[in-house]
């Protein structure tokens, strides 16, 4: 815990995958929200079959991000996150002329009492 997973469309060419995954860490760490650095575990996934609205013809992509943490953070600490998220998504991402990018930012409460985690 937690968990950070960036999903991005394969046509946003040259997506910057290690230098996003640096920047992104940097920025969750810096929130605060996180009391120990290597418990933070963050990846990329290029998603290659994907279908954005209904026009075959549209030139579109999208990056989602979901940081997934145990529940108890406030709604104010959780935007804060979301924000700074997305301020990194903003810099990183590709944007192709004549293409749409969408970039959305998700944060999921995880169950306390039903997350494991150990080591080996």
């Amino acid at each position: 815990m937690p968990h950070l997973v960036i999903e991005y469309t394969n046509n946003l060419e040259n997506f910057p995958e290690a230098h996003l995954l640096d920047a992104l860490n940097a920025a969750v760490i810096a929130s605060g929200q996180v009391q120990n650095e290597q418990d933070l575990k963050s990846r990329v996934v290029r998603t290659e079959q994907f279908v954005i609205g209904a026009d075959p013809t549209a030139l579109r992509g999208f990056v989602h991000a979901e940081l997934r943490l145990l529940a108890g953070r406030t709604p104010e600490a959780k935007r804060d996150l979301s924000d700074r998220i997305a301020a990194v998504l903003r810099e990183f991402t590709p944007h192709p002329e004549g293409m749409l990018v969408q970039l959305s930012v998700d944060i999921v409460d995880m169950d306390r009492g039903a997350y494991y985690k150990g080591s080996l």
